[in-house]
């Protein structure tokens, strides 16, 4: 009975010694979160004298959100270490250290990289909060950047969440990283028994900029029509507009079939 009481005594103290460590590491993260939210930016503020800008901002979100991570990693693993059973296995885990290091890192490989890719995103800054970005057939403005995934917002309100590493590696069109405005450019398909030549014609004089034939396939033709150019985030909207005066204008010249 005495034991029984005594090994019940233990695991109440290891509980509750837990429950501090992970409640000290959730109130230092609350204090964090305070600090960046009301001190940590009007320092910034001041120090560059104005509003953050896009590259300020971007990596002042990374840090925090890191600084969140290491925090509560530390917590969780005091909170573990607590356990005589959990400090058995970390010793096991030592003894054979290569092997586990192996598992582990293979098992979080995915993370660990959307990890590395989200700090670099920060330094690199190939896009920032706010601008406006193309990524594999979307495009939007970039809305949030965590360390596992940046969100980019479209023109029709969705949200586009891709991962840090895939966003890393692939090739990128920043709309944003210079203040002019960008091409619009939309492409518009003709039957293949249309005539092309007048169609083109048709189409500079429409549009007010060049058009190409783009590709010819057996079941059409394809046109490249470039617009006014506009700032970034009025280039989707243009791109309907151009695309649907596009069409009205084929229809009217006889050149498209009626819908």
């Amino acid at each position: 009975m005495a034991d029984r009481d005594a090994l019940t005594a233990v695991a109440t103290s290891q509980w509750i010694g837990a429950a501090v460590a992970l409640g000290a590491a959730l109130a230092i993260v609350w204090g964090l979160r305070y600090l960046f939210a009301r001190r940590a930016r009007r320092l910034a503020q001041s120090v560059l004298r104005g509003e953050l800008s896009p590259e300020a901002d971007t990596r002042l979100r990374l840090v925090e959100r890191l600084v969140y991570a290491v925090v509560l990693a530390i917590g969780v693993a005091a909170a573990l270490s607590k356990f005589d059973a959990v400090r058995e296995i970390g010793r096991a885990l030592l003894a054979s250290g290569a092997i586990a290091a192996a598992i582990v890192g293979f098992a979080a490989r995915q993370t660990l990289a959307n990890v590395i890719a989200g700090v670099m995103i920060a330094i690199s800054q190939p896009l920032r909060l706010g601008d406006y970005v193309a990524f594999e057939g979307h495009y939007g403005v970039v809305e949030d950047i965590t360390l596992s995934f940046t969100t980019v917002r479209t023109g029709s309100e969705q949200r586009v969440i891709i991962p840090n590493e895939k966003l890393a590696s692939g090739i990128l069109r920043n709309d944003s990283l210079i203040s002019a405005p960008v091409a619009v450019e939309v492409d518009v398909w003709i039957p293949p028994e249309a005539d092309a030549d007048r169609a083109v014609a048709v189409l500079e004089e429409e549009a007010g900029g060049a058009v190409a034939i783009a590709e010819t396939v057996p079941w059409g033709v394809r046109l490249s029509v470039s617009g006014q150019a506009a700032a970034p985030p009025d280039r989707v909207p243009r791109q309907a507009e151009l695309r649907a005066r596009c069409l009205r204008r084929l229809r009217a010249e006889g050149l498209l079939p009626a819908p």
